[in-house]
């Protein structure tokens, strides 16, 4: 039985027969009817795990038992300082910091719709995701508070914003031994929002079992963790990617996660030292940046996973040269929530995805969107215990087909089932594992006075994957530099998006009806 008082997330999920296939084909994915995901802590605790590090700090450490105390004294707080009730959201507007994973399990503990967001995001990038999943509650970092309140005028709903300082305070009054509000598995517990092509958010809804399912699939049966590992990695929490592998799939076992409180690989080399981290995680870009930083750092890891984007062979194999560790590649979605095409240890086949995880099953397309058997190259499409809803979006049709999740990318597959990356097939930028939306940055540049027109593409980068390319054409007498332009952008939107090339031309490639040829853009010159 549903928990939810607020039933906004469960009255605008797609309807039913827009949905994939689910199938729960595994053991360890036979989900009790009530089941709140924060109780992955209580277990963590009922198997002797509550000693044991959970959040590893620079100059401190939270047990398992504590920071299963620290999330229930924030689902106190919110529940009764703030009047939360099951069902409604809440932003987390936060890096990853002391706070990030009891404020996280906190939320799903009192049965709130956690929504993540990148901590870069402007007032008005906040204000279409406030908007479109109706947040009602908000906690953001002290330091960020400002970009939100700024946003708040245009967010009818949302009642409280609580900084991490007014919420260590309340922390301290509040009782630490609350029991997790009664949710239904099937009850809404996060919504990751992503971006497409258009640059329009898309707010994936995951229910509370979906998060546990990603601990039973990919994390039991690829990455096989200890309760002796520390996890570490570059993905925020509020990418799914990060949010697994920082906090579910460690929790999962009793294992331990170091947190990076600075940005920069030396940080993250000088945290994998300091906290003797096992498993790591992150994109392509970042092991090619690891490889510059001193890798005795290093020795201590054991297993390193990749993905956002996809890993080239060269990268693979350079990292297996250089510390004897073949990186796991593997692929997900946001609204997958977690990887679901992967493989480990002798399974890997360098420059190959891999295939289905367990729990899943994977296919190709062809142009009639009918799967089909054997060697050859379509689109991926996924079944399992996880799949899209979109919120109140009319693209549920384009990413569920006749039961698949389609995810929008084309691969080949070979004689033995390995799946090998081939393309996007939209027009996502997809750099240093972040997805850009090229309408999006040239409706950014288009605001600045000396831009006429413009057109942005993703173009190949040894270190990034992509990057961001901008063709500009300037009005007539304007005068304005590429670094000008960048900054521009970097203060417009989140500044991860900016272009890091743009070159001036006198005009774009279009079709005789006007239409704009990007793929003219993207041609080597």
């Amino acid at each position: 039985m549903s928990a939810h008082i607020d039933t906004f997330v469960r009255d605008n999920l797609p309807p039913r027969d827009q949905w994939a296939e689910m199938k729960f084909t595994l053991p360890e994915l036979q989900f009790p009817a009530q089941y709140n995901a924060s109780t992955m802590l209580d277990a963590a605790i009922a198997n002797g795990h509550g000693a044991r590090n959970a959040v590893l700090l620079s100059a401190e450490a939270l047990t398992y038992d504590l920071l299963l105390q620290e999330a229930a004294r924030i689902a106190h707080v919110l529940m009764h300082d703030f009047g939360l009730v099951p069902g409604n959201r809440v932003l987390i507007h936060a890096s990853n910091t002391r706070l990030s994973l009891p404020v996280w399990w906190g939320v799903f503990r009192a049965g709130g719709v956690a929504v993540g967001t990148m901590p870069m995001l402007r007032a008005h990038e906040l204000a279409v995701i406030l908007n479109k999943a109706q947040i009602t509650h908000a906690i953001v970092d002290t330091h960020r508070a400002a970009e939100l309140e700024a946003a708040r005028p245009t967010a009818a709903v949302l009642k409280h914003i609580v900084t991490t300082d007014d919420l260590s305070q309340r922390m301290a009054k509040a009782p630490s031994n609350g029991a997790a509000v009664a949710t239904a598995a099937d009850d809404p517990a996060l919504i990751a929002f992503t971006s497409g092509t258009t640059g329009t958010p898309k707010g994936c809804v995951h229910f509370h079992r979906d998060i546990a399912a990603m601990a039973e699939t990919v994390s039991r049966h690829i990455i096989q963790p200890k309760p002796t590992d520390v996890f570490i990695g570059t993905p925020p929490f509020a990418f799914t990617f990060g949010l697994g592998a920082g906090m579910v799939f460690p929790a999962s076992v009793g294992a331990a996660t170091a947190i990076c409180e600075k940005l920069g690989f030396d940080v993250l080399a000088d945290t994998i030292a300091q906290h003797k981290a096992t498993t790591l995680f992150t994109s392509p870009t970042g092991y090619r940046a690891l490889m510059k930083q001193d890798l005795s750092k290093l020795a201590s890891l054991h297993t390193c996973v990749s993905a956002g984007e996809h890993l080239p062979r060269a990268t693979s194999d350079q990292w297996f040269e250089r510390t004897g560790i073949r990186i796991i590649d593997g692929i997900g979605s946001t609204e997958m929530i977690h990887i679901f095409v992967s493989a480990r240890g002798d399974d890997i086949r360098p420059g190959s995805t891999g295939r289905a995880v367990p729990g899943y099953e994977a296919t190709l397309l062809n142009e009639n969107d009918e799967p089909f058997d054997g060697e050859g190259e379509g689109r991926l499409a996924i079944k399992g215990p996880t799949g899209c809803r979109y919120l109140a979006d009319k693209r549920q049709k384009n990413y569920v087909a006749n039961g698949w999740n389609v995810t929008g990318d084309i691969y080949r597959r070979d004689a033995d089932g390995y799946f090998w990356y081939v393309g996007r097939a939209d027009d996502m930028i997809i750099s240093s594992g972040y997805n850009i939306g090229a309408p999006e940055v040239e409706n950014a540049l288009l605001t600045h006075e000396a831009v006429a027109e413009c057109a942005v593409v993703g173009v190949p980068d040894e270190e990034r994957g992509q990057i961001v390319k901008a063709f500009v054409v300037l009005n007539p007498n304007a005068n304005v530099s590429e670094r000008a332009l960048q900054d521009h952008v970097k203060a417009t939107i989140a500044p991860y998006k900016y272009p890091r090339a743009i070159e001036f031309v006198t005009e774009l490639p279009k079709t005789n009806t006007g239409k704009l040829q990007r793929f003219k853009l993207r041609e080597p010159k």
